[in-house]
């Protein structure tokens, strides 16, 4: 019998009899089994009936135990308090007697309590006794849970490597057969979302392939396939696997709607997040609202909806209220601030994505990922750009491609081709422009991004101008040709009388005349004014 016929067996022959006839061990495996079918109501009544049979008993280590998984179960249900309640009482009853799996049991709870207050090295030294528990007494489950605690503690601390390593250590134990399904899918989870927290596209596609034997073992409606498929769903988003990825966000959604409604608004904002990617604005706009009426906050998602939708400057103001808030993670401010940038310099406020690029700058030397380190070099390259410093743009963007690049996001890479064919062309090199801005072209087809490759469609028009001026020389002979002075022309493109002037200059060569008024002449003969 496969591990899912056997819990659906256990599930109806205990639920066939009357819970007072049960024992508290058979209490116990209908609560495992209710959980595991997504049954968490069922779950939660049968797990505490097993609680008072063992108090009752005089069992302080089966209660301890029993206490430990409602704590999990509230903390995982959003009830913070009442979790604390019930890791009180594992405590309690451990403190009756001599060390047994269920102190390494309790031992794990306390380290995810000291990670959720930051408490670092606390958290550490309980993951750490956790492991050393489970070692001693051969409960391989509590010494997986414990590498994954201490992994991700690591990788809070900044050591990337060295938690990643214990995070691969534990998963070996799930592929290897050595952990229950509770264990397992939380190792699993844990890794998957790690991964895509420090945008680890490689090892996070790596452990799912290895690890689908396993989650096809599982029951389709345990939680853990809702949960871990929002974290591969938005992995497979990342590596550009977009009609699978979709698949698996969109039965996230509907798997935890139900039940989990903080999870169901995750899975929402990945649905619109992919959904904006592939140009289908009113359908992302749909999904972030939905993941807001949930509880999610739906920035810088819908802020760049409300971009795509030509609304930049309510898309600048919403995504500046929202970094106003600063209790949030790191990388959800990284990820706020790239928008900002976006936004704010469709908005002509270059000051104010001046800014977000240098605070961006600061998260990224803090925490050392490549992917917000390529996000960083993005945003300043976007804004030398804006500030007509395309030497230096060029320098960033280039940072920016290569990381993309080995991180496997072809999206952002393609998105930052785009930008290094306009600091080419800024630079006079037409021919590596239209180079970059084609290869962009490619990856947005291949990837099926509509609205990107109307984008590249217009910014491959300029190469055919006359003597091959740039988009911005064209703007500047335009406003010449409309009779402004260098000073209006500065105001209206907010650029420096210096780079006016300077245009001037390349636009005078370029159409090999020494005049303003021939330059406005010129305009006006080929009908670009």
């Amino acid at each position: 019998m496969s591990a899912t016929a056997a819990w659906v067996a256990t599930y109806e022959r205990l639920t066939r009899l009357d819970p007072g006839e049960l024992s508290a061990a058979e209490l116990e495996s209908l609560a495992d089994a209710a959980w595991l079918s997504c049954r968490l109501d069922r779950s939660t009544t049968a797990r505490q009936q097993a609680y008072r049979r063992y108090v009752e008993a005089g069992e302080n280590g089966s209660a301890a135990r029993a206490a430990w998984r409602l704590f999990w179960e509230r903390l995982y249900a959003g009830e913070r308090v009442v979790a604390t309640g019930w890791l009180q009482r594992a405590h309690r009853h451990l403190a009756a007697i001599p060390e047994s799996p269920e102190h390494g049991l309790v031992a794990l709870a306390d380290a995810e309590m000291a990670l959720n207050r930051g408490e670092l090295a606390e958290a550490a030294a309980f993951a750490q006794r956790a492991i050393e528990v489970g070692d001693r007494h051969g409960a391989q489950g509590i010494v997986g849970m414990g590498l994954t605690l201490h992994g991700r503690m690591l990788i809070a601390q900044g050591d990337q490597s060295g938690g990643l390593a214990c995070l691969d250590e534990a998963m070996t134990l799930v592929l290897s057969g050595q952990l229950d399904e509770y264990f397992a899918g939380a190792v699993y989870c844990a890794l998957i979302a790690e991964c895509r927290e420090i945008a680890d596209i490689k090892r996070g596609s790596e452990w799912t392939d290895a690890a689908r034997t396993w989650c096809a073992s599982l029951p389709s409606t345990t939680p853990f396939h809702g949960v871990c498929r929002i974290h591969r769903g938005e992995i497979l988003c990342l590596r550009g696997v977009w009609d699978e990825a979709e698949s698996e966000i969109r039965t996230a959604a509907e798997e935890l709607a139900s039940f989990k409604p903080q999870s169901a608004a995750e899975a929402f904002y990945a649905l619109g997040e992919l959904h904006r990617r592939r140009g289908d604005v009113s359908a992302a706009e749909g999904d972030f609202l939905r993941a807001h009426q949930l509880g999610r906050d739906p920035h810088p998602g819908l802020a760049l909806v409300r971009l795509a939708q030509g609304q930049a400057s309510a898309a600048s103001h919403a995504l500046s209220a929202a970094l106003a808030d600063a209790s949030g993670a790191p990388t959800q401010r990284a990820q706020l601030l790239a928008a900002q940038v976006e936004t704010s310099l469709r908005a002509g406020e270059v000051s104010v994505a001046d800014d977000a690029a240098e605070e961006l700058a600061s998260i990224a030397l803090a925490l050392d990922r490549p992917a917000v380190s390529a996000s960083a070099a993005m945003a300043r390259g976007s804004v030398r750009l804006a500030k007509e410093d395309p030497g230096n743009a060029l320098a960033e963007l280039r940072t920016a491609c290569a990381l993309w690049r080995d991180l496997g996001l072809p999206y952002e890479e393609a998105q930052t081709r785009l930008l290094l064919g306009n600091a080419t062309r800024a630079l006079g090199d037409e021919e590596g422009a239209i180079r970059e801005i084609e290869a962009a072209s490619r990856a947005f087809a291949t990837l099926g991004a509509k609205a990107d490759l109307r984008l590249v469609a217009s910014l491959l028009r300029p190469s055919a101008l006359p003597a091959r001026l740039t988009t911005r020389e064209l703007d500047v002979l335009r406003l010449v040709a409309a009779g402004r002075t260098n000073r209006d022309i500065a105001a209206e493109l907010v650029i420096s009388e210096h780079t006016v002037g300077r245009h001037l200059q390349n636009i005078f060569t370029k159409l090999g005349v020494s005049s303003r008024a021939a330059a406005a002449a010129f305009a006006v003969e080929h009908r670009l004014a």
